[in-house]
Parts: structure tokens; sequence; C-alpha cells
């Protein structure tokens, strides 16, 4: 992960770009890659405060305050904020800050707007290493976009351009003569921006970075839109560039549709797409993201080899359904977890599991490997919350953030409420429900804080709206990791992680023959162990499929997945009849 340095100090210039003096912004180290970062409206080269910091262990770091902003020098012509008029701006920077190296450019907004009019010019490659992308589209590809899809009507084709329009439709507002600069005049306070962007970015207002000029920017900087709306959406150019461009694209931005970028395949030979949960303004929410995915960008095109990330945003890259993901699996050594792994792996996977017994877990890595997968086992007590959060921290380090987190590891237990020693319940709350717990507050708080979503797996059970007689601790913690996974659904969802409960009914795992029963001798725990296992094994469905069940859950996103017919004919009986799923727990025990 990218680290910051704190308080570095930046050195401050102006560059002459025809009538017009450009403020510059420099940090970092002088003699490393140029890293060269463009801010749009309302913004200055404030909007970076949280990203550089990020990039300057590794970069020279250069921002500007583009003309009519900031530090920059003023104009009130609207042929002034035309983006080829930018785009020479843009160059008169690099041009004087790395007149030898091309540079890195990271960009947001109408920031990135003016860069793609500057990299589709002849020779940009010469001059610019790569591009990344963020809330910015090209507006001659945009406009292509629109036109090719109604030019072919089908409902979707209709529906895409339509809801463009609407995103759009404040722009429209925007270029009017008077009205939008009377309005922010009287309305366009720092404290009431801060709340709105915060707002629609899900992030704290203390995070939305303002100038100092911030009154006269929101006001002056609407010319941007009546200079270039218009002309570039009725007159689109064909416009390529043979810089190589990393979309980040936002998919609760308010002004650009995610499907706008389905085209840009089309206008350039490498083209890397990260579609990441998040507002409009990913500088002010996700600087992390942003520091490390220009970083990840800029050490592969070095030579480097590819992060996994950035292979999984490469467009055109074939490979299998989860090529280039990373599996975390709790209780891998046997059963679900074991088939779980191996289900994943064959699709591509890249799998960590963990089991209580390291034996078991070596071995699924073994059976793995021997099918050409790659796989890492460690050892690992899931009810321990600080060995949880000190594995977390080593898989992290050694292999990256998780795209995939299934808390599968768990134990059986039954015997009446009374006859079941307090030691006992709470070994299997803090196995069943602890583990869940660990997992998600380790590896799912990494997954959420990295900002391009995933997945979390939580194995519950039929158990959990089943009551029963003699199965209350197992019971107990499996309808509580049922709940806990609808809280945390809900609470991921704005992070774009899917939460998805699996509730597997009667499947043959060695979970049955290992399950203690409370309140019986020794010789009468092991007739039961035999008993049930028989029974389940006759029953005849294996973990194998539970797996499957899995990998379709991830696939389809399916937040509730019953598992076995009984399972999902008593998820539904217990929805609609309670009182009958009740009435039959009270007269029936069957252990």
């Amino acid at each position: 992960m990218t680290e910051a340095i704190p308080d570095a100090p930046a050195s401050w210039r102006t560059v002459r770009s025809g009538e017009f003096d450009i403020a510059v912004f420099e940090s970092g180290d002088p003699t490393a890659e140029t890293v060269v970062l463009v801010h749009g409206w309302p913004d200055t080269h404030h909007l970076w405060d949280r990203v550089v910091p990020l990039l300057n262990r590794r970069f020279r770091v250069v921002t500007y305050d583009t003309r009519g902003h900031g530090e920059s020098t003023r104009t009130r012509r609207i042929a002034d904020f035309r983006l080829a008029e930018l785009a020479k701006d843009f160059y008169a920077v690099i041009d004087a800050v790395s007149p030898d190296r091309p540079v890195h450019v990271l960009a947001h907004d109408w920031g990135s707007v003016q860069v793609w009019e500057a990299v589709c010019e002849p020779g940009a490659a010469a001059r610019v290493a790569s591009f990344t992308s963020v809330s910015g589209p090209n507006l001659d590809h945009l406009a292509k976009w629109m036109r090719e899809r109604l030019s072919r009507p089908t409902p979707r084709n209709i529906w895409q351009p339509f809801t463009q329009l609407l995103s759009s439709a404040y722009t429209f507002f925007f270029m009017t003569p008077v009205l939008p600069r009377a309005t922010f005049g009287l309305i366009g306070s720092e404290r009431l921006w801060q709340l709105f962007v915060a707002l629609m970015n899900e992030t704290a207002p203390s995070n939305i970075k303002l100038g100092p000029s911030f009154r006269r920017d929101i006001v002056d900087g609407l010319l941007i839109y009546r200079a270039n709306i218009v002309q570039h959406l009725l007159s689109p150019r064909e416009r390529r560039t043979d810089v190589p461009v990393q979309l980040i694209v936002a998919g609760r931005d308010i002004a650009v549709r995610p499907a706008g970028y389905d085209d840009e395949r089309n206008w350039t030979d490498r083209l890397w797409r990260r579609n990441i949960a998040a507002g409009h303004w990913v500088p002010f929410s996700h600087p992390e993201l942003l520091a490390t995915a220009t970083t990840e960008l800029i050490d592969s095109l070095a030579g480097a080899p590819a992060a996994r990330g950035l292979r999984r945003a490469e467009i055109g890259r074939v490979g299998a359904p989860f090529a280039d993901q990373l599996v975390v699996i709790t209780g891998g050594g046997s059963g679900i977890g074991r088939d779980t792994a191996l289900s994943f792996a064959r699709r591509g996977a890249e799998i960590v599991l963990s089991d209580i017994d390291l034996v078991a877990a070596k071995e699924t890595a073994e059976l793995i490997a021997a099918e050409g997968g790659v796989a890492h086992a460690y050892s690992l007590d899931v009810s321990d919350e600080t060995e949880v959060a000190a594995h977390a921290d080593a898989v992290i380090a050694a292999h990256g953030v998780p795209d995939i987190l299934i808390n599968n590891a768990g134990i059986g237990q039954a015997g009446d409420f009374f006859d079941t020693p307090a030691t006992e319940f709470d070994r299997v709350m803090r196995v069943n429900l602890g583990g869940v717990i660990n997992g998600c507050r380790t590896f799912g708080k990494a997954m959420a804080e990295r900002g391009l979503g995933g997945h979390i797996v939580n194995l519950s059970s039929m158990a959990a709206y089943s009551p029963q007689r003699g199965f209350s601790a197992y019971a107990t913690s499996k309808s509580a990791v049922f709940m806990f996974s609808d809280c945390l659904r809900a609470e991921l969802a704005g992070k774009g992680i899917s939460v998805h409960t699996v509730c597997p009914g009667i499947v043959h795992t060695n979970i049955v023959a290992n399950t203690r029963f409370s309140g019986i001798g020794a010789d009468e725990e092991r007739r039961k162990q035999q008993r049930y296992d028989k029974i389940y094994r006759r029953r005849g469905y294996g973990p194998a499929k539970v797996a499957e069940l899995i990998v379709r859950a991830v696939e389809r996103d399916r937040s509730i997945v019953p598992v076995t017919p009984e399972a999902r004919l008593q998820y539904h009986v217990n929805r609609f009849a309670p009182a009958a799923v009740r009435f039959f727990a009270e007269r029936v025990k069957l252990t």
C-alpha cells in the first residue's frame, strides 16, 4: 500500500502559456519520474492535497491551477476555456517541468477532459507516458457513444444515453449566461459545497479540501461549460491516442454514467478500466486508491510484473472467470472449505486458505497445485481475535487485499441447553460467530478501504431459521451469523462489497463426526457421532455441491443462499408460517 510523507514541502513557480501565467507546485524526489495531477471545476490544486503525500515517496509530483482558477491568471472570456487552449497550458507545464522525459498524468473531472484533448494530439505518446482518467470523459468519445447507441434503438441503447442526459442536465443550466453565476454567487459557500460533496461521496466534510479562492473559482470556472459542451456533442471528432489510458470509473458518479466509457477501447490500444463504488469526487474520498492505481500502472509500464488488480482491469485480457482474483477461505482444510477452494482455483483464482489443522490446509493447497492452481496454506484459530488480525496483516502483506473473503470455519454442537456448559456454549459462539466477525473486521475492513468492491461469503446454516431442541448453541451462533450478515450487507452496500449468506442443510462433512454432544458420556457421544455421520452420508449431498452454489452466489450476486432442498423449503416456511416452525420445534427432538 502507498505510504504518505507527512508535511512534504512544495515549491511554487509560474509557467507562461501564451498570455497566461500558470501556477505550478512541485514536491517529492526531483530525480524521479514525474507525475502531473490536473484538477477540474470548481477545484484548484488543493483537490490533490490527500493524494500528493501518497505519491511523494516514489515520484516527483506536480500540480497546477488551471487558467481561471486559484493562483493562475484570471479570465472572463469564454474562448479562453476551450479545450484546445487548456491542452496548450497542459503541454506548457509538462515541457517546463520535464522537458527531457515523458510524464505520467492523473486527472479528474474537467482536468481529465482537457488531458483527453491533449493526449489525442499527434505525438502525445512521446510526452505523456500514461494517463489515469478519473470522472472525466473525452467529450468527442462520449458524443459518438451516444450517437452509436441511438443509431441502434434497442431499449438498452435508448436507456443508456437517456440516463446520461439526465445526469448531465445540470450542464444546460450551467451554460446559461446569468443564472449560474448569480446562483453560485449567493449560495456557493465553502461550507455548503463541502457538505454537498461529502454527501455525494459518503466521506467526511473535513476530507473536502478547497482553495482560498474557491468563491471566485466556482463562479469563474463555469465558463468551461459554455466553451465546450455544445460544440463537442454536436460535432464530435475522430480522436485516437497512443498513450496508455487507465479509467477510474465511479459507479455513483452524478455527472457521467459508467456506460458512457464502454466504447473507449475503440480509441486507444492500451486500456485499463477499474470500476469502483464511489461518487464523483474520488480524490477526496479515495486518495489511497488513486495513488495505488497510478503507481501500479507506472510500475507495469516500466517493466515490473503487473499487480493483480491492474491485470484484472486490462481491457481485452482473456482469462478464466476468476483469474487475477484473490480468494481467502477459513476452514479450508476439509469439507465445504476444501471444495470451495478447489472450485474457485479451477476458475483461475489464487487461493489463501487457513485451518486450525495446518496439515489439512497444506493437503488442500497440494490438491490445488496438482491441478495447476496457486494456493497458500496457513494455520489459524478463527476464534482468536489477535491471531486473526496478525494473520490478515501477513496475508495482505504477502498476497494483497482479497477480492473474495469466505468465512467458512465452524464447529458442530448438540445437547439440551441446561446440559451445555457455559464454556462449551461460549466455544461455539467464539468459533462460529466470532470467527466470522474476526474475518470481516480484518479482511473485510481492508477490502472496504481499498475501494474496489468485492464479495464476503459467510457460512450460516439452515439451523439459523430452524429452532430445534438440542441445538441451542449451534443454532444461536448460526442465526447470529445470519443477522450479522444482513447488517454488514447494508453497511457495505455503498462500498460495492456484496455479502452472501450461505445456509447449508443436511450436508455430509467431517463436522458431523466431530460434533460434540453435551449431557452424555463419551461412549454415547461416539455412538451418536457415528449414527449421524452415517445418516448424513446416506443423504448423498456432499460439500462439492455446496461449493458450486457458493461460486454461483458470487457470480450472480445472490444475498441469501439456502443450500439443499430442505434448507430452501424451511427458509420459505419460516418466512410465511413461523408459528408452524415453532410448533414443530416444541414437539419434536432430532438428537
